[in-house]
């Protein structure tokens, strides 16, 4: 962690100086602070894009995966854009914009499918009870805990994660 951020301020203030010394330094600075202000343009106008790609991936109208990898891209551009520096700037206004993260999705995707059997293996222990039944109309009317009489019945059999049927009805 600390040669990687070793690294960073090294690539940082080359850049800096590089560029400093080629345009001038109130050029430079000016360049940061547009920078900046161009990032925060793009964090709000994309937020609202990925944010409504994310609903309408959850109606079912867009791939979720295409969807979660835009956020993932919008959010470590968004993360780059607070950090200080020309590289991390530039880096962030890249994946702020809609044809990066076009291009970049598949590896985002491929990076997921490689992680995502760790992370089905962990989840399925996780798996609640299912109680397989269904609602009968017909039943009679019961009086609920202290409350107005329910009209509503449940009867089902309790089935256990793996599928073995307890073979006792719940009414």
């Amino acid at each position: 962690m600390i040669a990687l951020f070793a690294l960073y301020v090294i690539v940082e203030v080359a850049a800096l100086v590089a560029v400093g010394s080629a345009i001038g330094v109130l050029w430079t600075v000016l360049l940061l602070i547009a920078g900046s202000a161009a990032g925060l343009i793009l964090v709000r106008g994309q937020g609202r894009r990925v944010m409504e790609g994310l609903r309408s991936a959850s109606r079912g109208e867009r791939s979720p995966g295409g969807a979660v990898a835009d956020g993932v891209l919008f959010a470590i551009g968004s993360v780059a854009m607070f950090v200080p520096g020309l590289v991390t700037t530039a880096f962030g206004i890249l994946l702020l914009l809609p044809p990066t993260r076009w291009v970049l999705r598949p590896l985002v995707m491929l990076a997921a499918a490689r992680w995502m059997p760790t992370v089905a293996t962990a989840a399925g222990r996780m798996r609640p009870t299912v109680i397989d039944g269904e609602i009968v109309s017909d039943a009679p009317t019961r009086p609920t805990y202290g409350g107005p009489p329910s009209a509503t019945v449940l009867e089902g059999q309790i089935v256990d994660i793996d599928g073995q049927d307890f073979q006792k009805p719940v009414r």
